[in-house]
């Protein structure tokens, strides 16, 4: 017996609510195996792919290309046999030989999206027309609507008890995943670009829109003096390069530095959880990897563990996959702490967003020479600061001074006796 199922948006990475599909890989009347890929999806700055969870053939894809669906929504039908799906009978796809029924099922067939969007602005959706298959409204028609200014409100809410408004309260604080908001209609004028948001920067300003509404951020920095590690690691980069065939950089003793506080001070590796703190066991930190116009934040994982050789070698793993588009969901994962290199583009102070759901981001800036009076002396020094981001509800001024204070000292002592290589 043939049965139409659903297709639904897989969870495809921790924290992940929502994804883009960018491509779709099979057409309506194709046959698929189970597990064989029938689209490809943009979601925490890297594409996946969606398997198919059934072997049938593609009856009706719902989500168009573009298109941000939500976790567990519906992205298109397949007709399987012998296959049984709870979810076939609450939402069955629309007969092919009934086509007014087909166009009403489709108007009405509302993503989270599009419910969510028109909440905000208060657009009645029955009088919205769609664009998208069967008269489907699309995100770009609220978009569109939005930015007319003339939306269609209606207002179907009763008020609220005073216990009733406060648990809603409660409950946005606890599970609250802020949207862009558009508070101005913004017009193009003659001779601008209009470069649309993709799944990429769209995720990037979700999770800082997220990060710095939830977030109370607070900073420290500090001024460290590395010219020891200057010079040992120039002693050694050429050997280094030509035995390896990668770079020695500054930056692989930051994060060994880094991870050696973590270490001593793991309440900075923790995340705010509502009623909780979570310490993580794990020293696994997000590094930025910019790629053109493209930023991704790769995680090297439990680097207390690795030797300088060993954190070079995964900075160049890193970098060399986010040149060639080649990072997957699992290099992306499981961040703890965020070691930002902003020095690489000649920065020298700077206040990092935080890598949300983590409590502090550690920004590395350039190191250059300046005059440092050391016994009543000028002295030319190889200097560098170091800039924390911090979450107040999870930490303060105290530990994150004594944290910078030890990255300081263990920067400032390094030597080929203090900090093998291999």
């Amino acid at each position: 017996m043939l049965t139409v199922l659903r297709i639904n948006m897989p969870q495809l990475g921790e924290s992940v609510t929502e994804g883009t599909v960018s491509n779709w890989l099979v057409q309506v009347g194709d046959y698929v195996e189970k597990y064989d890929a029938i689209a490809e999806v943009m979601t925490d700055k890297v594409n996946a792919e969606v398997p198919s969870s059934y072997s049938g053939v593609i009856k009706e894809l719902i989500a168009e290309e573009g298109e941000t669906i939500e976790v567990g929504q519906l992205m298109c039908y397949i007709e399987a046999e012998g296959e049984e799906n709870e979810q076939t009978s609450s939402a069955p796809a629309p007969e092919s030989n009934d086509e007014a029924s087909v166009e009403q099922n489709m108007k009405t067939r509302y993503s989270p999206v599009v419910m969510r969007l028109a909440g905000e602005h208060q657009i009645d959706l029955s009088t919205v027309t769609g664009s998208g298959k069967g008269g489907r409204i699309t995100r770009k028609d609220i978009e569109k609507v939005i930015d007319s200014g003339q939306t269609s409100t209606v207002d179907n809410t009763e008020p609220m008890s005073t216990q009733e408004e406060s648990t809603a309260e409660q409950e946005d604080l606890e599970e609250f995943t802020p949207p862009i908001i558009r508070r101005k209609t913004v017009q193009a004028k003659p001779g601008d670009r209009e470069i649309p948001v993709t799944g990429l920067r769209r995720t990037i300003a979700q999770n800082m829109v997220r990060s710095k509404t939830e977030i109370p951020h607070a900073w420290m920095m500090i001024e460290v003096d590395v010219t020891n590690l200057v010079a040992y690691r120039n002693a050694e980069k050429d050997k280094f390069k030509e035995n390896e065939g990668y770079n020695l950089s500054y930056f692989a003793f930051f994060l060994n530095a880094v991870a050696k506080a973590l270490k001593k001070f793991p309440e900075l590796n923790s995340c705010w959880a509502g009623d909780k703190i979570i310490q993580r066991n794990e020293i696994n930190l997000s590094i930025a990897v910019a790629h053109g116009h493209e930023l991704y934040v790769p995680v090297i994982k439990n680097v207390d563990e690795k030797s300088i050789k060993g954190i070079a070698k995964e900075i160049a793993q890193l970098s060399n996959k986010a040149r060639t588009g080649t990072l997957t969901k699992d290099d992306m994962e499981d961040g703890t702490f965020t070691v930002n290199n902003t020095g690489s583009f000649g920065s020298v102070e700077s206040m990092g967003v935080i890598n949300y759901p983590q409590s502090a981001i550690l920004q590395v800036e350039s190191i250059v020479k300046r005059p440092v009076i050391i016994d009543d002396m000028f002295a030319a020094r190889d200097m560098v600061n170091l800039c924390l981001s911090l979450d107040h509800r999870v930490l303060d001024g105290v530990i994150c001074g004594a944290f910078m204070s030890h990255v300081k000292a263990i920067l400032e002592n390094i030597s080929s006796e203090t900090t093998p290589i291999y």
